[in-house]
């Protein structure tokens, strides 16, 4: 039985180490504020570009908000100058982050294209100039999240796990696959080991983990101190909290449908508040999906709702879909 114990990043303590993944255009303010009240050691922004955090672009502001529910607050940051991550660190840290995350894991074109994310992979002179400038522009502990490596011929993830540690990074979260395979595959926990082998800073595993089961056998075979969630916890907020109580030898089991009715309408409503009705509605499409998939005749609804440009018609439309089953299960 697979089991954890709190872990030091740095002076922040995270009693339980299942953290939720940094997903652009997912794990926003509304998202993860749900994710933190059923249960999450750590949550991480999305993804803010270090330029446009120098900038202080309406986006990246917004990327940045967090709740006081979620302290301590990792905040992540891309980019390919070491001055700009240093800037762009420093801010973040004046606005109260906790703990500054470098991303060298995104595998999407537009970032590799701009020398950011995966791609500094296949440049560990520049990746460790940008993990040296951010540790020094700031007093909070700085970690990097990384993949396997750019291809299967290029597995240097244990190599700039090292570079990191060397350079004062206090934690590695390691996704199983290489950029190449972007998310193609299975993620591959067992070489996480060697990137645990490699280092003595706690190290988090990632990739398909999207179950209790998933995250015993990811630390089974990676021998990581935790587990991060990314696509998993898609629709179902919960999740996090019950893979920490599954690792703490407890059980959580599913909301009832009348809980995942409420707690969409409340995201739904969340970001409508911070994006603006009409965006907010754009945005939260995807979400409904999420939470809808499964149930009979989601399909179909999804398809009809997401044609309807009225945010309070939505609201309703979910309301009578839901309606029928939650009649059900209370029966």
């Amino acid at each position: 039985m697979a089991s954890f114990r709190p872990i030091a990043i740095g002076p922040v303590r995270i009693d339980a180490p299942v953290i939720l993944a940094p997903m652009t255009g997912v794990t926003d303010l509304p998202f993860r504020k749900i994710v933190k009240r059923y249960g999450a050691g750590l949550t991480v922004s999305e993804m803010i570009a270090s330029q446009a955090a120098i900038r202080e672009t309406r986006q990246s502001l917004q990327k940045a908000l967090w709740d006081p529910s979620e302290e301590p607050v990792s905040l992540q940051l891309a980019g390919c100058s070491p001055y700009e991550m240093a800037e762009a660190a420093r801010l973040n840290e004046q606005r109260g982050a906790a703990i500054i995350d470098i991303n060298m894991g995104c595998p999407v074109r537009k970032v590799v294209n701009g020398d950011a994310g995966s791609a500094l992979m296949r440049d560990l002179p520049l990746a460790a100039s940008l993990i040296e400038a951010t540790v020094k522009a700031v007093k909070i502990p700085v970690t990097v999240k990384m993949r396997m490596g750019w291809d299967l011929d290029s597995l240097n993830a244990p190599e700039l796990a090292r570079i990191a540690q060397d350079l004062g990074a206090q934690m590695i979260t390691v996704h199983g696959r290489t950029r190449n395979q972007m998310y193609k595959g299975r993620a591959d926990w067992a070489f996480v080991r060697r990137v645990k082998d490699a280092v003595s800073l706690p190290v988090i595993v990632n990739g398909d983990i999207c179950s209790r089961e998933d995250a015993r056998e990811a630390l089974q075979q990676s021998g990581a101190d935790g587990v991060m969630i990314g696509r998993g916890a898609y629709g179902r907020p919960w999740l996090l909290g019950q893979v920490m109580a599954d690792l703490a030898g407890g059980d959580r089991p599913e909301p009832g449908l009348d809980e995942q009715l409420a707690v969409m309408l409340e995201q739904y409503e969340a970001m409508q508040s911070l994006y603006g009705k009409q965006t907010g509605l754009n945005l939260a499409r995807k979400h409904i999906g999420w939470y809808t998939k499964g149930l009979p005749g989601s399909a179909e609804f999804r398809n009809k709702v997401n044609t309807q440009d009225d945010p309070v018609v939505v609201t309703a439309m979910l309301r009578d879909f839901y309606a029928p089953w939650c009649a059900r299960q209370a029966a």
